[in-house]
């Protein structure tokens, strides 16, 4: 993960992968709170009721006391966003946007201070929103609100002069975006707390009420339907997670905000919205964790800390077509694109071109699913990993191991730049130019000693193979046959009829990587 600054926006492209927390500069130690802290009932009661002039009425009026509204001060820089989740200000890209935003009112303002200062490290202000879950003043927000923040603060709904209380972080967690604080300081009444929903009984079309504090105008009720559930959301290469999709107008500030059901529930934690890339305002597209996510990660928040397991593989989903030819009897299981050298799955025997159909007695029947189980793995557990390989299954014994997301993805950022390509001598109607590999291809890639196969010199943007292979890959195999050179993969690939997916083993940063294509 990029550690350049959050300047304007945070900018996301989903998203969202099992995730790395990183341990705060601020108090991490067990509270009293460690102790005491109870997670918060869920009603999965079926949603009934009639809607009338009143409900949207009755459930602001009920819920905005538990809403809250936060300031940070950040002294260094925040992770920019838009690395994690991709595309820039201003690019084709620049489609998603967190909202807990820079901006006048409501967000992260300039250097702060007096003349003179040292100014590497400027003090930056920035609002958000989060809600209470508990009568000590546990507060759930979104990690992105209070990330490198050296001090919170937390304005409550119907204070006098806008009193200010500070809070100290307890938990964060950069996967699921979410983060847990506490207040320090307490009015001298009771506090309200939220009340949790059931996010899974929730669908296209229901109603919802999002309540937050964008640009800094605090309490602001909207509402709208769920437009989608389950939609997607890219976290970062090969990672994403699920989110609650809706037009309810959310705007920079509402981040860390409840959405909210007509019994007044939470159901979601608002989290981002999509963009045009000119204007950081609603467009009536936005993104929610699920509450149930939320939930579930609770305890591991109250303790400073969220683990995840991994396993170091690169995985795609299985082709539509054609997916007898990997010995698949139904569409399911996902292929494992490469395995991480020196990973959990590569130690276990795990190659690239497998399809891995079961995960620890549990099936697999899509990324999704497989990236589920192995988080929700306690790191150290050896399990039984079942793959389908030449169309024979076989299992495995894989030691799952911790997720650290921010070395991930900077592994992945420090790969080293493609080269000019050699000369074309061959041409196929992939849409891929190849050439053979000569001993400066097998230096500067550094293929292992022996190996031959093909480069591919280009790649054409209008042909099949776009956005699978890479200028620089070697083709090692297609369809299980190895090959020696140019002439040789060209030829196999003629072989692959229209309709069907080649199955390309090549050497790509300095690994073994499968990929499909499909020949039009």
């Amino acid at each position: 993960m990029s550690t350049r600054k959050t300047t304007l926006v945070y900018a996301v492209l989903i998203a969202f992968a099992a995730g790395m927390v990183i341990a705060s500069r601020l108090d991490l130690s067990p509270t009293s709170s460690a102790q005491t802290f109870v997670v918060p009932v869920t009603n999965s009661a079926p949603l009934t009721g009639t809607l009338d002039a009143q409900t949207f009425r009755n459930v602001a009026k009920a819920q905005q006391p538990m809403v809250v509204n936060i300031k940070t001060q950040v002294r260094r820089q925040t992770p920019d966003m838009s690395d994690l989740f991709g595309g820039r200000g201003g690019s084709p890209d620049d489609l998603f946007r967190f909202f807990g935003q820079p901006g006048d009112p409501g967000g992260r303002q300039g250097p702060q201070g007096p003349p003179g200062r040292d100014r590497r490290e400027p003090t930056m202000t920035a609002a958000g929103t989060g809600f209470l879950i508990s009568k000590d003043g546990l507060i759930l927000t979104n990690n992105h609100v209070v990330e490198d923040a050296v001090k919170i603060s937390v304005s409550l709904f119907g204070e006098e002069n806008d009193q200010d209380y500070e809070a100290k972080l307890i938990g964060r967690d950069q996967y699921s975006d979410s983060a847990l604080i506490q207040l320090i300081e307490k009015p001298n009444h009771a506090l309200p707390e939220a009340k949790f929903g059931d996010s899974s009984q929730m669908a296209a079309g229901d109603w919802v009420v999002a309540i937050g504090n964008p640009f800094n105008y605090g309490w602001t009720v909207s509402v709208g339907v769920i437009s989608a559930m389950e939609r997607p959301f890219r976290i970062t290469d090969g990672r994403q997670s699920e989110m609650i999709q809706t037009d309810a107008a959310i705007n920079p500030g509402n981040s860390g905000g409840p959405l909210l059901n007509l019994r007044g529930e939470v159901i979601g934690v608002n989290t981002a919205i999509i963009s045009s890339g000119r204007a950081e305002g609603n467009i009536g597209i936005g993104f929610a964790v699920p509450i149930n996510t939320v939930r579930d990660l609770l305890p591991q928040l109250n303790t400073g800390k969220v683990v995840r397991g991994k396993i170091g593989v690169q995985i795609d989903v299985v082709p539509r077509e054609g997916f007898e030819d990997f010995g698949l009897t139904t569409r399911t299981g996902v292929i494992v694109t490469s395995a991480v050298p020196g990973g959990a799955a590569e130690k276990a025997g795990v190659e690239a071109g497998d399809v891995i159909i079961e995960f620890n007695g549990s099936r697999v029947p899509g990324t999704s699913e497989l990236q589920k189980l192995v988080a929700a793995t306690k790191p150290g557990t050896a399990v039984p990993l079942k793959v389908i390989r030449d169309k024979k299954e076989r299992t495995l014994k894989v030691t799952v191991e911790e997720l650290d997301l921010q070395t991930e993805q900077q592994g992945r950022q420090g790969r080293a730049p493609q080269q000019d390509p050699p000369e074309v001598q061959g041409q196929d109607k992939f849409g891929v130019a190849l050439s053979n590999v000569t001993p400066a291809d097998a230096r500067r890639l550094r293929l292992p000693s022996g190996r031959l196969g093909a480069v591919v010199a280009d790649v054409d943007p209008n042909g099949p193979a776009y956005g699978r292979l890479d200028e620089d890959d070697v083709i090692l195999s297609v369809n299980d046959q190895v090959v020696a050179n140019a002439a040789e993969a060209g030829r196999e690939l003629q072989r692959v009829q229209s309709g069907r997916n080649a199955r390309i083993l090549v050497w790509r940063a300095n690994a073994r990587v499968f990929v499909t294509v499909r020949k039009d």
